[in-house]
């Protein structure tokens, strides 16, 4: 028989790895009497696992949720994985957790094995975790008033402020979050609006869950295309229509993921933009290594034209310095 310190760290990976055992079937998968099983068990207790127990005829044992966070057990796999998760979530949006996830990199990896540390810590030192600059923060707190009203399947009331700074109250059933692109999503039904919304959780203010149950409606199958559907099909405040002297199947492949592209002939096509800002359709456009007349807006019109001055003069001052007539 298995000393009693293994017999432990087996029973606890069992209890983990599934939800409920027979008390039986526990026993027999570990070899051991039921008297035995239940020595194991009162160890796990005393060292703060919530171990729940049926009793009688077909009883058995189960992890239950306990007041407090009890050591784990990790075999190597997941180790590595914690370490690199908690890396990676260094650059998180959500406020407090960087510095949390921080903390407990370093716990973990003074807890690791030799052989485990040089593999987390080879890991840890060669990724990068860039911080994005301007970006948005979620207050934890509003986080989980929306992520419980998602789970316990109540109403919820906030207010949201809107992309053009409007500010309204809205009254929705939660159904997921979903996180595109580091931002968080709220996707929910708009019970005043009678369809389903997305809201960006970072415009959430003042969230209020309710108590009652809400009975679930016909969600979307994929709530993440759902959601990333809904910010492609969003309007910005300027439509850009451009011809592009390139095919439509060419053009699709540089840029299609941020524009509707349309054929005109083989080798030449229409694209549509809808942009808030008028910077990122012209670098959109200079991937395209093609010729394009801008139709719509007037303002991108003006800004190419100025742009292309301003780049001619540059080329020109530089074959200016490169004559030798002109010394």
């Amino acid at each position: 028989m298995a000393s009693t310190g293994a017999r432990t760290l087996t029973l606890l990976a069992l209890l983990e790895a599934r939800r409920y055992w027979p008390g039986d079937e526990l026993a027999a998968r570990m070899g051991v009497s039921a008297r035995t099983l239940r020595r194991d068990v009162e160890r796990l207790r005393d060292l703060g696992y919530p171990v729940e127990a049926a009793r009688g005829v077909g009883g058995g044992y189960q992890l239950g949720a306990g007041a407090s966070l009890p050591p784990l057990v990790l075999d190597d796999e997941e180790a590595v994985a914690l370490v690199v998760g908690l890396h990676v979530a260094s650059d998180a949006t959500i406020a407090g957790v960087a510095e949390s996830s921080v903390r407990a990199l370093t716990k973990t990896l003074a807890l690791l094995p030799p052989r485990l540390r040089a593999r987390a810590d080879a890991l840890r030192t060669t990724t990068v975790v860039g911080t994005w600059r301007g970006g948005v923060e979620i207050a934890p707190e509003i986080l989980d008033v929306v992520a419980r009203a998602c789970h316990d399947g109540v109403r919820l009331g906030f207010s949201y402020t809107a992309r053009d700074a409007a500010t309204s109250e809205r009254y929705v059933e939660p159904y997921r979050l979903v996180v595109l692109a580091r931002r968080w999503y709220l996707l929910a039904f708009d019970i005043d609006r009678a369809d389903w919304r997305t809201f960006r959780v970072d415009r959430i203010r003042d969230p209020r869950a309710t108590v009652g149950r809400f009975t679930p409606r016909d969600a979307p199958d994929d709530p993440a295309a759902f959601v990333r559907g809904s910010i492609e099909r969003m309007p910005g405040r300027h439509e850009v229509v451009v011809d592009v002297a390139s095919s439509a199947a060419t053009v699709e492949r540089r840029i299609g993921r941020w524009a509707t592209v349309e054929p005109v002939d083989a080798a030449r096509c229409v694209v549509r933009i809808a942009s808030d800002e008028l910077e990122w359709p012209i670098l959109a456009l200079a991937q395209l290594d093609a010729d394009f007349v801008v139709r719509e807006p007037p303002e991108l019109v003006a800004q190419v034209a100025t742009l292309g001055e301003r780049f001619t003069r540059a080329t020109g001052a530089v074959s200016a310095r490169r004559d030798p007539a002109a010394d």
